[in-house]
């Protein structure tokens, strides 16, 4: 691993830029985010973006800091600001894709592609298959309707074709032709938006059409896709970044080592997705991932494995669903992947099949195979892989990749019923891994550019099957259906914490740590009352057995003839929602709810989808959640909330502290400092509000007068004192585990970095009350002296052993340091 040369930040603070939240507003935030105690500013994408866009990653012009949100010259304001209250800059950054936006001359590089085609300097710049069979043209999925019921809308102004919003170039000298042959003059073929699914042959982001790949790995596009981010780094308005999507690129490792060396070094993470005991290559030049492992091992521990066993049961007797419809994990991923292989990426299965065949037509063995074969090879081989891709340049990865991809392939034959036909895997299962090598003297580069796509397609795959098919047809423990998560074992012990702290610390020791993002389904907060329910399941089973009628959401039918099917997977996955953002029931509730249980459904996708949308079905369950999770007869639920109020404290302030405590950058998601319920997107992005004078109070000597208060209370605390003693934390610091002794040890999470801080944090807090509590269970401090704690100012001396029950009498959580 190359350690990166800059200084690393003590913890960073993201901030979701938007017109409503602009490089101004978050100037004027700057003193109590510095007050607060981070070191660094994290900006989600700075460069020229749609216009309107809440997020910036539909960049439009690598060249321009965005206007809407004050340009380069609002930017060099906040780092002046910041500079001066002791902070520095992260920026997102997103090399993997580009807009299709309307109107499409936003994106002047594609513009030019448009007109010029494949002549144009910037075809370069875009992952375009241009002998995909659309007479070497683009497909743009962009009509309304099939071409020839939109015609009439189609208009040739001067050197433009206007659709509706729409308006795109003409090759120069065609003007003038009647519209059908002017038309298939164009380098580009216009369609029906449908025809994307499987005709596309340009890369996209995921399935999303609307966002086109570009070629990162080729030096020229390197560089003016960087150029403007690169030079604010040299000139010191940025200081570190964080990678969009590295999967999505040919050669993540290649394109990292090229960024390492083109930023002298400076502090970068990269959002990859770790899966199970996945880790990141070794050689990748950055501190480490942004963090979704670290969410997974904090969340893992306040989930009982026992209690979220028993919930299983009770949700399954409850929904009664299909295996492969939520009622066994793995077998609802494996069809979630089939159904997303098949439909939405089809187009990219067949680009890899076009390539497979090619090779196979040359290649006297493992060749000779038919499109059919290599298409089902390909598809059996895809939905069996683990991880989110292999990397077939990363000598480290080779050993675990071959025995990953070998084993897919083991089941991917058994998918053949005659075996001589089933030697298709073995050559897809060969390319997959790299293993065979152009020839020079027959031209091309099919097989390294099967390598790559195989790799870009699985990764797609995974994120569409996994973060947004089956965690949505998986609700048991909503708390588990995260970013990085495994719902089918939701639970970790302790020694699983602590080993995987220690290789962080061992290994990458600035890597990025997250609870909220703004792509996490639901935030920290959120997840935590939800997680509670892993340890009272009969409870939760006895709540939605007490309710009424409306506890189970019934899709209206035949007015005559009664009622409609019932839906109690959609009841269950709205109730755990509504109990999980925690606020009172009525509008304000039902209008934050609603919209995250719709998306829910439709990402889903067995009742209703995005694109096939049931109109009376999405009536049916809004006007479930307003009249029952978020209605009148929801009375129950805030009980239960009420009781469980104890716990839910526990599990807020435990995770938090862990989080900012542990090895790793910490990253706090904006308004995450207070008790921050937020659902899914766009409910999480809306603009940043802050009320410095909470913090004001707590410093000048005031109580926290409720549990949001002592959460600001707690990461104040921890962020000065990783701000003030960053080696306690750092690159060279260390971690001990501290093991509690007695009955109750293993409700006790602790920690020691570098002999001078000790965590304190209770796990399964009902859990343990139910037990009796803490008995006579006792943390000795560790060596050195004497010890203070943070949030209570109580001293203890060197070795001391102290009782739990005492030490935790009024707080789940205590942070000492060695005075």
């Amino acid at each position: 691993m190359t350690q990166p040369s800059s200084p690393s930040p003590t913890a960073t603070y993201r901030l979701q830029l938007q017109p409503d939240f602009p490089f101004a507003a978050a100037e004027r935030a700057v003193p109590h985010l510095a007050a607060l105690g981070v070191s660094h500013l994290h900006l989600s994408p700075v460069l020229e973006s749609v216009p309107g866009s809440t997020h910036g990653y539909d960049v439009v012009d690598h060249a321009t800091v965005r206007a809407e949100l004050g340009g380069e010259a609002g930017l060099r304001a906040l780092a002046a600001t910041a500079r001066s209250h002791g902070l520095g800059l992260v920026v997102d950054i997103v090399p993997n894709h580009m807009a299709v936006p309307e109107p499409l001359s936003l994106n002047g590089p594609l513009w030019q592609v448009l007109r010029d085609g494949p002549a144009s300097p910037y075809a370069r710049w875009f992952d375009i298959d241009w002998d995909a069979g659309h007479g070497g043209r683009v497909l743009l999925p962009l009509l309304g309707g099939r071409l020839g019921e939109e015609t009439g809308q189609l208009r040739v102004d001067g050197e433009v074709l206007r659709y509706h919003g729409h308006a795109f170039p003409l090759r120069p000298g065609t003007e003038g032709l009647p519209l059908p042959r002017l038309l298939d003059a164009q380098w580009y073929r216009l369609a029906w938006w449908r025809l994307a699914r499987s005709e596309l042959n340009y890369r996209r982001f995921f399935t999303v059409s609307e966002l086109i790949g570009i070629r990162a790995e080729d030096p020229e596009v390197f560089e003016a896709t960087h150029g403007t981010v690169l030079r604010l780094l040299d000139e010191g308005v940025l200081d570190g970044l964080r990678v969009d999507h590295p999967d999505g690129l040919v050669d993540p490792g290649g394109y990292l080592a090229r960024l390492h060396e083109r930023t002298g070094g400076r502090w970068t993470v990269v959002e990859k997705i770790l899966s199970g005991a996945e880790r990141l290559p070794a050689g990748w030049a950055c501190a480490g991932t942004t963090g979704y492992d670290a969410l997974r091992h904090i969340d893992g521990l306040f989930v009982c494995p026992q209690g979220s066993g028993r919930l299983f049961s009770h949700y399954r007797d409850f929904v009664t669903p299909l295996a492969d419809e939520g009622g066994d994990w793995e077998e609802t991923v494996r069809r979630a992947a089939y159904e997303v292989v098949t439909h939405e990426l089809a187009a990219e299965v067949e680009r890899l099949v076009r390539t497979a065949a090619r090779i196979s037509a040359r290649v006297p063995a493992p060749g000779d195979h038919a499109p059919w074969a290599l298409r089902h090879a390909l598809r059996e081989l895809l939905v069996r892989l683990p991880v989110y891709r292999p990397y077939a340049a990363e000598p480290a990865q080779a050993v675990h990749d071959a025995a990953m991809l070998g084993a897919a392939a083991a089941g991917a034959r058994t998918a053949f019923r005659v075996p001589e036909e089933a030697r298709a895997v073995d050559l897809v299962h060969d390319l997959a891994l790299g293993r065979l090598t152009d020839d020079p003297e027959h031209g091309g580069a099919d097989c390294a550019d099967f390598t790559a796509r195989f790799a870009q397609t699985a990764s797609a795959l995974r994120a569409k099957s996994v973060e947004d098919t089956a965690f949505y047809r998986y609700p048991v423990l909503l708390s588990a259906c995260e970013v990085g998560g495994d719902p089918g074992t939701p639970a970790l012990a302790p020694a699983a914490f602590h080993a995987y702290c220690a290789r962080m610390q061992r290994d990458r020791p600035e890597s990025g740590t997250v609870l909220s993002t703004h792509d996490t389904k639901r935030s920290a907060d959120v997840r935590a009352r939800i997680a509670v329910l892993s340890e009272c399941p009969d409870r939760w089973r006895d709540v939605l057995g007490a309710m009424p009628g409306t506890a189970v959401c019934e899709i209206a039918g035949d007015r005559a003839g009664g009622a409609g099917p019932r839906d109690p997977m959609v009841s269950w996955l709205a109730w755990q929602t509504a109990f999980g953002l925690g606020t009172p029931a009525g509008g304000p509730a039902a209008d934050r709810v609603a919209p995250a249980v719709l998306k829910a459904v439709r990402e889903a996708g067995l009742r209703t989808t995005w694109t096939e949308p049931d109109s009376g079905y999405e009536e049916a369950v809004e006007e479930f959640v307003r009249s029952g999770p978020c209605g009148p007869t929801a009375a129950p639920l805030t009980a239960l909330a009420d009781d469980l109020a104890p716990f839910i404290r526990a599990n807020v302030l435990g995770a938090a502290l862990l989080h900012l405590t542990m090895p790793g950058v910490p990253d706090l998601y904006q308004g995450t400092e207070h008790v921050h319920p937020e659902l899914v997107d766009p409910d999480n992005r809306r603009p940043a509000r802050f009320r410095p004078e909470l913090l004001d109070a707590l410093d000048g000597g005031a109580a926290p007068g409720d549990l949001s208060g002592e959460k600001l209370r707690l990461t104040a605390t921890a962020l000065r004192l990783r701000r003030d003693r960053p080696r306690w934390f750092g690159a060279t610091a260390t971690y001990e585990p501290v093991y509690a002794e007695g009955p109750a040890a293993e409700h006790c999470v602790a920690f020691c970095r570098s002999g001078r801080s000790l965590t304190v944090v209770t796990r399964l807090a009902l859990r343990l009350v139910e037990t009796g509590g803490w008995w006579d269970t006792l943390l000795r401090l560790p060596p050195g002296g004497p010890w203070r704690e943070l949030l209570t100012g109580r001293t203890a001396p060197e070795g001391a052993v102290l009782s739990l029950s005492d030490l935790l009498a009024e707080s789940p959580v205590a942070l000492f340091v060695r005075e």
